[in-house]
């Protein structure tokens, strides 16, 4: 006598522009970084939500179960970025170097952060951070205020040992100006690389 097996429940169909459970969990970094780069390319004001959807290769619909806005994203945005640089500079402030060794691994980890293929992220913090409402201005703010004091720190040390040329109480804005300029005109193309511009930069800061 044969048996018979009834076939499986259809699935339930999903609903229209909400991701699955699996694919919910890979997609909002997808949209993070695909907007980086878009933020990055055309800036804020010139991307389209549609733009970052497209980008991302899915629905409007499932670009708003993340986020609510397209502002939303751009902290979502900056402040990865903030934390990815930030990490890298406490990272190297624990290590207890000397002042020197220090300011290197610094200048080494900050140019690599804005610089290299993928790093969008404090690209667009630099020059889009003022498109977020005055709340999300204060966090990103607050960011960037414990990632300047460690370089305060390394910056002082080298005033006290003499090493640091004609100390003034305006060289953490001369610094980041010389090294966050550098995103405007650096192309990996030219041959040279981001170690070399690190000395490079580190020369030219302590000659």
């Amino acid at each position: 006598m044969s048996t018979r097996t009834d076939p499986s429940p259809p699935a339930a169909p999903r609903r229209r522009g909400r991701p699955a459970r699996g694919e919910s969990d890979s997609l909002k970094p997808l949209l993070i970084a695909v907007s980086a780069r878009l933020f990055r390319e055309r800036g804020f004001d010139n991307t389209t939500v549609r733009d970052i959807a497209a980008a991302a290769g899915v629905q409007a619909g499932s670009w708003f179960y993340h986020f609510k806005s397209k502002q939303d994203i751009l902290q979502a945005v900056i402040e990865q970025g903030m934390q990815q640089a930030l990490s890298r500079i406490e990272q190297i402030a624990a290590q207890g170097l000397a002042p020197r060794d220090a300011l290197r691994a610094m200048v080494h980890a900050h140019l690599e952060t804005l610089l290299s293929p993928g790093q969008d992220f404090v690209h667009v913090m630099l020059y889009e951070w003022r498109a977020l409402d005055a709340q999300a201005q204060l966090r990103i703010v607050a960011a960037k205020d414990r990632y300047e004091a460690l370089w305060d720190a390394v910056l002082r040390e080298l005033q006290a040992s003499g090493e640091w040329p004609a100390p003034g109480k305006l060289d953490r804005l001369w610094l980041f100006g010389a090294l966050n300029w550098s995103a405007q005109w650096y192309r990996r193309e030219a041959g040279v690389s981001i170690d070399e511009l690190a000395e490079s930069a580190l020369g030219f800061l302590l000659r």
